[in-house]
């Protein structure tokens, strides 16, 4: 860490988030840097709660039906409660931040998880997991959203280097969680010990927020946040905020870059989401490998994703973001072509790896991306961001799989690389619309 406890660090004149010049749009030789202090470490450690309920549970479903004795449409609903509950995040969080500040909004969102979890481990029947499932992801989905405005906030220039570190380091628990579980049902124990260990992971993150130093960005427990522009704000992000308002009140057919950096982040999470559910089938039904080996290709896919986190970031304070992303979309593409041309398994592998480097940069670069065009309504375009990941992610694999039964999986995984060039074209344009309508802004200088 560069300093202990210090206040976000900005650079002497702030880049863009979106610009064209080096540094993402910063003067030349000036380029912004992420201080991981203790308020922007303190933040990831949500990430970490929320991916191990994600990548634990996940592979444990069929282990609950089976124990359960209930069928694989059934144990599939636990899917359908994840989205309610991401869907209900969208509504509540912004309510929340307002009445409890956005340290005391995250402390009790991380606390829901823990008690989602616990009520999921615990649970013996269908409607108890399915219930516990919606709560912990209730809290999961709320407290991601609450911290990523934060960590906009407190970083501010850095912005896309924290949230995609942060995206990061709740993806590489992905590698952990499963290798748990794992473990935990070849001792005897069963899957719950693993899963239950969120649980724990989550009370140690509310822990820690509650104890982070104040700051404008997380201020204390008995002091609100306020819907506005962050007390720390730059004279750049204040102009950026009245751009942002004055384009707000144009005519309602003008497109925004906020409504086109949505449509790249809803192209990422069904990306993701329609990959995650269907490649398996894929493999199982273009190469020689077996169940086993076809499900284990897809790990390739969290691998890419978790390691290029930690690249995307130090590169989107070089690079502009918006650039990084739109390239992003170009690589999944490239992972897709090797994925669906492989007759090999280990070719397979190698396409899911690669689609996953490029997944990996989507997600939380379209997040900092309408961040940085949203100044003083962030916790709002949150919001809108959380609900439309949701229906994406409830409706892109239903789609992928209704196409597969009608024209076969592999016919049906074009549709990945259409998402794909949608995402590359909302970006560019985005990015284009950002400088139009904030010139001279943090958001916007090139």
């Amino acid at each position: 860490m560069s300093t202990p406890d210090g206040p976000r660090a900005h650079p002497a004149s702030p880049p863009s988030a979106v610009g064209d010049g080096p540094g993402g749009g910063a003067p030349a030789g000036v380029r912004p840097r992420l201080v991981r202090d203790r308020t922007t470490v303190g933040l990831y450690t949500p990430y970490v709660a929320w991916g191990w309920v994600l990548y634990s549970f996940n592979p444990s479903v069929p282990l609950l039906a089976d124990e359960l004795g209930i069928s694989g449409a059934q144990a599939g609903l636990h899917g359908t409660a994840m989205a309610t509950g991401t869907l209900l995040a969208s509504v509540t969080v912004p309510r929340a931040v307002r009445v409890l500040g956005r340290r005391g909004a995250v402390v009790l969102l991380v606390l829901v998880v823990a008690v989602g979890v616990t009520g999921l481990v615990l649970a013996s029947s269908l409607p108890w997991t399915l219930g516990s499932i919606l709560v912990a992801a209730l809290g999961g989905s709320g407290a991601i959203a609450a911290v990523q405005v934060g960590l906009a906030d407190h970083t501010g220039p850095a912005a896309s280097a924290a949230i995609t570190e942060g995206n990061g380091v709740g993806s590489s628990v992905g590698l952990v969680g499963p290798l748990a579980v794992g473990a935990c049902v070849a001792a005897g124990w069963g899957w719950r010990p693993g899963v239950a260990v969120a649980a724990v992971l989550a009370v140690v993150a509310a822990v820690v927020v509650a104890r982070l130093p104040p700051t404008a960005a997380v201020p204390t427990l008995r002091r609100r946040s306020r819907p506005s522009v962050p007390d720390a704000a730059t004279p750049e992000e204040q102009a950026a905020a009245q751009a942002h308002d004055a384009a707000a009140t144009r005519p309602a057919g003008r497109l925004r870059a906020s409504t086109l950096f949505l449509g790249a982040l809803v192209a990422a999470v069904a990306l993701e989401n329609a990959t995650t559910y269907w490649a398996a089938d894929l493999v199982l039904t273009r190469t020689d490998a077996g169940p086993g080996i076809a499900t284990a290709t897809t790990a390739g896919l969290v691998a890419g994703m978790s390691a290029v986190r930690f690249v995307t970031g130090p590169l989107s304070l070089r690079v502009a973001p918006v650039h990084v992303l739109a390239a992003s979309f170009v690589v999944a593409i490239g992972g897709w072509a090797v994925l669906w041309t492989a007759t090999d398994a280990r070719v397979a592998l190698a396409g899911l790896v690669l689609a996953g480097v490029g997944y990996g940069a989507q997600y939380p670069l379209s997040i900092a991306l309408l961040l940085a065009v949203t100044p003083g309504h962030r916790d709002r375009a949150q919001a809108h961001a959380t609900l439309a990941g949701a229906l994406a992610l409830a409706v892109a694999p239903f789609l992928l799989g209704a196409l597969g039964d009608a024209v076969g999986p592999h016919l049906a995984f074009l549709v990945v690389p259409a998402l794909a060039v949608a995402g590359a074209l909302t970006a560019v344009t985005g990015g284009r619309l950002a400088r139009r309508e904030a010139p001279g802004s943090v958001v916007a200088r090139g």
